[in-house]
């Protein structure tokens, strides 16, 4: 009951003026200290002269105080800064006694109120110093108990007992509602092994096992280590998650707020935090100035690429914002989300771009000047199955939008591609590499310029392989991987629209950008990573299940088709791929007939036109395999 009340008022803060009326009061009983020890606690000094010094004393102890703003502080979050304002206004304290004394014995009578033994005021000095830093920590540990008491508190090791490992330290003791208590540290440098840092161990990598957990009560580590390169920290997980532990990462100096690391700061790993790679920054200032005043639309705005780009257009100041998309749920929920932050100017639009003439109205009625074009079908084993679906989506789709922007003189047309489309092995590759060739064929006919971004798997996009694992997770597993070697190139969705915007800005028209991404990452250990992040050990909890390759599938992702490469840009991780000269009025001409087909077309009839569009098409694991045979005869 006592802890409940005390807790209610410990919610509450002090005025700065009952902090002050607090200091002063230690001081004044700190200067009755100091006349007892000079006088060797007998009272054989005059009680008069120190009951008229404490006046006095009062005044000059809060005009020391309030010079240097002490009382301001919040005293159960005093830390060290705070340590030092008491410090020095405690030495202003006794300055100014110290040159009264000296004024006063030199122009005043020796009994004056000003005059004050030299050793008392020392004395009382080093008792301020001692008195009022104890009793503020006090104050704060006795807030730390009672909050720690309402609490569970969990035992956690920091990674790193450098500098910024000492900062993420000082966060959580600063912070009392942190719900962590560090009982250790953790470094890979020999030098620091076995020392303590503020009464904490230092221990080796080596040292923490179960024994150790089980021993201490461990039950999280924070990784703090600014830098770490993305495979060691991989290393270290693998092991940490190994042990059940749970493990969150101290974010980059750069965010941390107005330069201090608080504690809500600190996040659980994810699985973007182990691809092997750092993160891709894009920092371009043209941006603002390629967005402001513009009207943008985006096809497959409901999506997870179009809706990221969305979000992120929606932070310039931009005309007006159309957002298309034939899936009026996502797309619903897409636009409560714009209301909720209160954007304006944001429409959204139910519309299909196969429909030429609904697009067209469309056009005509909002007069967009910056196209994103992410509407498209993108699952490799459906199309393979519905040919005409990805011919009518991913070619017709694009036609009609990009013949569109040319009538309507927009001023940029970004396609969002795919590496699938280098050296396809499926009919929705081969389609996204077609919607390539037919905007390299508009270049120059009109006022538009059109981009094209090429880039590999997102992470967490729907239907990618994150999401299905996580459902696998839950579920009990096992995970399915198609092939052990499998590997594909990722990036994060913030990532991938980033390169999207940049592409916009960067681009004169008939480019196709692709990204430095890093080195491919095989599924196989994508698997495992994300079962050891759920806590779980692979194989004993949740096994992994070889399903052999999907119809269309291949075991390595490209970002270059054959006869392409590459120039750079003025970003080192953004390329310009060169790609090989086109008959233009050819493949329009065959494009054309491939969008006039219908669907009781036969799809060997479809698969064959789409191949003598993109020769390097060879299909995998399908039953259009049987086309590449007949060709080879």
């Amino acid at each position: 009951m006592l802890i409940k009340y005390l807790h209610k008022i410990s919610e509450k803060y002090a005025s700065k003026w009952l902090v002050l009326l607090f200091d002063v009061s230690i001081i004044l009983l700190t200067f009755f200290g100091a006349y007892l020890i000079r006088y060797n606690f007998q009272l054989d000094f005059s009680l008069e002269d120190f009951l008229q010094q404490i006046p006095y004393i009062a005044i000059v102890a809060a005009i020391s105080f309030i010079a240097v703003g002490s009382y301001k502080g919040v005293v159960r979050f005093t830390g060290f800064k705070d340590i030092i304002n008491i410090i020095i206004g405690a030495n202003i304290l006794a300055t100014i006694l110290i040159c009264c004394t000296f004024l006063s014995r030199k122009f005043l009578t020796e009994d004056s109120v000003f005059n004050i033994s030299g050793s008392i005021i020392y004395i009382h000095l080093l008792l301020n110093i001692l008195f009022l830093i104890g009793s503020k920590l006090f104050i704060k540990s006795l807030y730390n108990y009672i909050i720690q008491e309402e609490k569970n508190i969990s035992n956690v090791l920091i990674f790193g007992a450098g500098s910024s490992g000492m900062l993420t330290y000082d966060a959580i003791q600063n912070d009392a509602k942190s719900g962590f208590e560090v009982v250790g540290f953790i470094d890979d440098d020999e030098r620091k092994i076995g020392k303590k840092i503020n009464l904490i161990e230092v221990y080796g990598l080596s040292s923490i096992d179960e024994k150790f957990i089980k021993k201490h009560g461990v039950e999280d580590v924070i990784i703090s280590i600014q830098n770490i390169e993305p495979t060691r920290l991989l290393q270290i997980t693998s092991g940490l998650f190994g042990l059940g532990l749970k493990v969150k990462i101290v974010p980059p100096v750069q965010n941390w707020i107005d330069g201090d690391l608080s504690v809500g700061q600190i996040k659980e790993v994810k699985i973007e935090d182990l691809l092997g790679r750092d993160p891709i920054n894009i920092k371009n200032p043209d941006l603002e100035e390629q967005y402001d005043n513009k009207v943008i639309l985006i096809t497959g705005a409901a999506g997870s690429i179009g809706s990221e780009i969305s979000r992120k257009v929606s932070l310039y100041n931009y005309k007006k914002l159309i957002l298309v998309d034939n899936a009026e749920s996502a797309l619903y929920d897409i636009q409560q989300e714009f209301n909720q932050r209160g954007l304006k100017n944001i429409e959204a639009i139910v519309a299909d771009v196969r429909n030429k003439t609904r697009i067209d109205q469309i056009f005509n009625l909002h007069k967009p000047k910056i196209i994103f074009h992410a509407a498209a079908y993108k699952h490799v084993p459906l199309m393979e199955n519905n040919p005409y679906e990805a011919i009518s989506v991913n070619v017709g789709g694009t036609k009609n939008v990009a013949d569109i922007a040319v009538k309507h003189s927009v001023d940029k047309f970004v396609l969002i591609s795919t590496d699938k489309a280098v050296n396809p092995t499926n009919v929705m590759g081969a389609t996204k590499r077609i919607a390539e060739l037919y905007v390299t064929c508009l270049k120059g006919k009109g006022h538009t310029k059109f981009i094209t971004t090429r880039f590999g798997n997102v992470l967490g996009s729907n239907g990618s392989v994150i999401p299905l694992f996580k459902k696998q997770i839950e579920n009990g597993g096992p995970l399915t991987v198609t092939h052990k070697d499998i590997t594909r190139y990722f990036m994060t969705i913030p990532e991938a629209c980033q390169l999207v915007l940049e592409a916009a800005a960067m681009g004169n028209g008939g480019e196709i950008f692709v990204f430095d991404m890093g080195e491919p990452i095989k599924i196989f250990n994508l698997a495992t990573n994300m079962i050891v992040l759920s806590g779980l050990r692979y194989p004993d909890d949740i096994d992994i299940k070889i399903t052999g390759l999907r119809p269309g599938e291949k075991i390595y992702e490209e970002l270059l088709a054959d006869g392409e490469n590459t120039r750079k840009t003025y970003h080192e991780k953004i390329m310009i791929a060169k790609s090989k000269l086109i008959d233009s009025s050819h493949v329009e001409g065959e494009i054309l007939k491939l969008t006039k087909m219908t669907s009781l077309t036969q799809p060997l009839e479809m698969v064959s036109l789409i191949k003598s569009l993109v020769p390097e098409y060879i299909s995998n694991n399908s039953t259009f395999e049987v086309l590449d045979e007949k060709n080879k005869l």
